[in-house]
């Protein structure tokens, strides 16, 4: 296994190259930046991932989302991108969650051990309790805000919650940090593009969701190995 992570190794070193195998991984939402997220990981080492979406895949997604192609349409997100990173690290180990994750349900997310949780989810009231139990139980996260109608991904970036601007969802939790007196940092990925006004359902490209979900991937790596 070891031969197969030959090059991060020479980054990291072999005991922070394990630390990386021992870790545990929980993502929320699978679409755009979810995948990306779960792929860099897998590729980095990470040999427990927990995988949660409820959607089947369709053929709008195929602009964005990783392991969608023609052939996979109509299948559960989740088991098509299981299916996909067992090619890749065949020593991982992958639990597949196909439901939608409210407020009534979230705690059987949480009823394990994790040691990160990448939120990509699109449902803001979902967002705001991934976010509240990550801080309740002193897990270590990082949520993905809006990247729909952006288009350039240079604009993307890795800072508290209360660094954001522009960005209408960053506004919504923001409000939720500040009326709920949270005091510890909530790190996010955003971008400060002001989005592109378009009619009726939201615009999306294979670049901006794919560029927040490598950078939620590095956030956990890097802080995994950092001294």
């Amino acid at each position: 296994m070891i031969e197969q992570f030959e090059r991060l190794e020479l980054l990291v070193g072999q005991t922070k190259l394990k630390k990386i195998f021992d870790t545990t991984v929980l993502v929320i939402g699978l679409g755009g930046v979810g995948s990306y997220a779960v792929e860099a990981l897998v590729r980095s080492g990470i040999k427990k991932i927990i995988l949660v979406d409820s959607d089947k895949i369709d053929i709008t997604n195929l602009n964005r989302q990783l392991m969608t192609n023609y052939n996979n349409i109509g299948k559960y997100k989740a088991e098509a991108l299981k299916e996909r990173i067992k090619t890749i690290n065949k020593y991982i180990d992958v639990e597949c969650i196909n439901e939608f994750i409210s407020n009534d349900n979230i705690d059987k997310l949480f009823d394990r051990k994790i040691d990160y949780v990448i939120d990509a989810c699109d449902t803001v009231n979902t967002k705001k309790e991934i976010i509240r139990k990550c801080v309740k139980n002193k897990i270590k996260f990082i949520s993905s805000m809006g990247v729909g109608n952006k288009m350039n991904s240079s604009r993307l970036k890795i800072v508290d919650i209360r660094k954001t601007s522009y960005d209408p969802i960053s506004k919504i939790i923001r409000k939720m940090i500040k009326d709920e007196k949270i005091n510890s940092k909530v790190p996010v990925v955003f971008s400060d593009e002001i989005p592109i006004k378009v009619k009726e359902k939201i615009g999306s490209n294979s670049f901006v969701p794919a560029t927040a979900g490598l950078l939620c991937a590095s956030y956990v790596i890097n802080d995994i190995v950092k001294d």
